[in-house]
């Protein structure tokens, strides 16, 4: 089944972001090489694809998981977590209808 992964950041996440970017993404492109991965990205702070150092207020993840549990442990297991670039993550069963 798929899960939404939404994550919110902490105010001002952008160098914690930069630190652990390369790890959190390392994760997303597994995912991706599974075919699990159904999209992932930041939400830009400001109203444009690149808010330069306002950063970005969080994150959406769309994958596959055997369950709830796999994804919210998933999710708890981030190097954003970890990092401490998120606030608040909540994981939730997501159906896709289009495209």
């Amino acid at each position: 089944m798929l899960y939404a992964i939404i994550s919110e950041d902490v105010p001002a996440s952008l160098p914690r972001r930069a630190k652990a970017r390369e790890d959190h993404l390392a994760r997303l492109k597994r995912l991706r090489d599974q075919g699990r991965l159904i999209l992932a990205g930041p939400h830009p702070a400001l109203d444009t694809e690149e808010p330069g150092e306002a950063g970005f207020s969080g994150s959406l993840v769309v994958a596959e998981f055997p369950s709830l549990e796999a994804a919210q442990q998933w999710a708890d297991e981030d190097p954003y977590v970890q990092a401490g670039v998120y606030e608040r993550v909540t994981v939730k069963p997501f159906r896709q209808v289009l495209p």
